[in-house]
């Protein structure tokens, strides 16, 4: 048989503002832009990082064998020179010469090799352990149970048998099953390679993360801002400004109050305020705004490690409780789409109407689910309020109550880091808000990660077997579009079953001070930092 090759082408004040423009010009009139961002969860290792702060300055710091277009999120190869397969299960990776992470060693198969065979090892905790399942030889690696737990006893192995070097620039996968979605997945943090010194210092490196990106890591200050500055040996295109100061805002609307007077540089997603009687069109001109779609979701989710839960008529009587078009228009003026699915629209894989009356307002049928269940006290939901939340999970929480006829109350939690923290831990006993960005633009990610039993993402731990077997078969297909019809008929199981309450398909408008120009948003809502400028 022919190789095949995987070409991959084509509330409260702010924490980062002060007087005059504090963007500026750094040492030696050199630009440096600030970008408004939740702060990471966790320390910067790619392998532990699946929210969007972290993942926004791992983008910046790190590169990986493949990259996604800024504007179509299309993949192509980046480190790799090459992918190529026969079979969708051994694919053999070459990568291109002249790479090396900030501290000037080289980037080689072994930087690959060595970190995914960390974040799969089960007693490293890393939170995108799942995302190596499909490599041959992952239950040696990981024995961690369906809900989430560490046995006692260690993994019989530390390496996975599907990951070999052959040499400084090749490196073979041998996946357990074929897999056709592999070489798209490649591009997503949890694939970045790692120095040696993370391996001889891994407390040395979350103080001083070492990556091999655009731009190498300066500084972290906790709750206020993490610095980085552009690293001249990146042996890809660089990037024309020289760094981005990261920060962290409490309130969107500080935010957006920097960006009206030229304090903060970009903004992604402006607050709810701003669409109020079309504030945002007198505020500012057409040049320093864009309204655009990205690769995701908004929902609200149960945690089911709650057995208040786990009736399914509850998840779908809450569901058809929620009048989404009535909310889009109070909060966002109608710039949104109330979703019928699990899976964005621009992404391949999309089916309309998915979820059918269950994702529509059912004041009847959702009030009669809902006392055949008998849940007993108030509904409670949850929420970050660092990133625009507490507006709509208000007006969700009155769709709840007025239609349901029971007491429901939202519950704010400040930060993303916190919230994150508490659902990480199984401390949220209440209805939670989720979103989700795509990893890489594949229907697959819109659900392994999220609905298969122990996936990386599925912190509210559904488990349903008819689920995973559909997702096993979807992921083994023999073409594209047979594996597509497979997941389309997992996300109607997953939507039936109703684990997450799909709200409205993400868009979002972006602001930017009068000093930006080649301003680009991407289809997982970060700025491209490598065709900004400054003026």
């Amino acid at each position: 048989m022919a190789v095949l090759t995987v070409l991959l082408g084509a509330c409260g004040t702010s924490t980062g503002s002060g007087t005059g423009n504090t963007s500026g010009t750094g040492p030696g009139g050199q630009s440096v832009i600030s970008y408004s961002l939740t702060e990471p969860e966790n320390p910067l290792i790619p392998g532990d990082t699946t929210e969007v702060g972290g993942i926004g300055v791992l983008g910046a710091l790190f590169k990986g064998l493949v990259e996604y277009d800024a504007k179509t999120a299309a993949p192509r190869n980046a480190v790799a020179e090459s992918i190529q397969t026969t079979d969708a299960k051994v694919y053999t990776i070459r990568l291109k010469p002249g790479w090396t992470f900030h501290d000037g060693t080289p980037v080689t198969a072994r930087s690959f090799v060595d970190a995914w065979n960390y974040t799969a090892y089960s007693p490293n905790r890393m939170q995108g352990a799942n995302y190596f399942s499909h490599v041959e030889g992952f239950s040696k690696v990981n024995n961690t149970t369906p809900d989430g737990g560490q046995p006692d006893a260690l993994p019989p192995a530390k390496e996975l048998p599907g990951l070999k070097v052959v040499d400084d620039s090749t490196f073979v996968v041998t996946l357990s099953a074929p897999f056709s979605t592999f070489a798209t997945q490649l591009g997503y943090a949890a694939f970045f390679p790692l120095p040696a010194s993370f391996f001889a210092d891994r407390k040395a490196y979350e103080g001083h993360p070492v990556g091999n990106g655009p731009f190498r890591f300066v500084s972290h200050t906790k709750g206020k801002n993490l610095v980085v500055r552009r690293y001249d040996n990146y042996a890809g295109e660089k990037p024309h400004i020289d760094g981005v100061d990261f920060r962290f805002y409490a309130n969107l609307d500080d935010a957006y109050a920097d960006v009206l007077a030229n304090r903060l540089d970009y903004l992604s997603f402006t607050p709810w305020s701003s669409t109020v009687n079309d504030r945002i069109k007198t505020d500012l001109p057409d040049s320093r705004r864009v309204s655009y779609r990205y690769l995701g979701y908004q929902a609200i989710a149960f945690p089911l490690y709650d057995r208040r839960f786990a009736d399914a008529r509850l998840r779908q009587a809450v569901s058809m409780s929620i009048d989404r078009v009535d909310l889009i228009k109070k909060v966002f003026n109608g710039a949104r789409t109330p979703a019928d699915g699990l899976v964005a629209p621009n992404v391949q894989g999309h089916l309309d109407n998915q979820c059918g009356e269950l994702c529509t307002y059912q004041p009847e049928k959702a009030r009669k689910l809902f006392e055949e269940t008998g849940f007993q006290g108030p509904v409670v939901l949850t929420s970050n309020v660092d990133s625009a939340n507490q507006q709509w999970m208000e007006v969700t929480c009155a769709s709840i109550q007025r239609t349901l006829g029971r007491e429901c109350r939202f519950e704010p939690v400040p930060t993303l880091g916190e919230f994150r923290r508490k659902l990480d831990d199984r401390t949220i006993g209440a209805i939670y808000r989720t979103a989700w960005v795509a990893d890489y633009p594949s229907i697959e990610n819109f659900l392994n990660p999220l609905f298969r039993t122990g996936g990386s993402s599925n912190v509210g731990q559904y488990s349903s077997p008819a689920v995973d077997a559909l997702l096993t078969r979807a992921d083994g297909a023999p073409s594209q579009q047979e594996g597509e019809k497979l997941y389309q008929q997992a996300e109607r199981l997953v939507l039936q079953d109703m684990p997450t309450v799909p709200i409205w398909y993400q868009s979002a408008t972006a602001a930017w001070s009068a000093r930006l120009r080649n301003v680009v948003p991407t289809q997982f809502r970060e700025l491209d930092l490598r065709s900004v400028t400054v003026s």
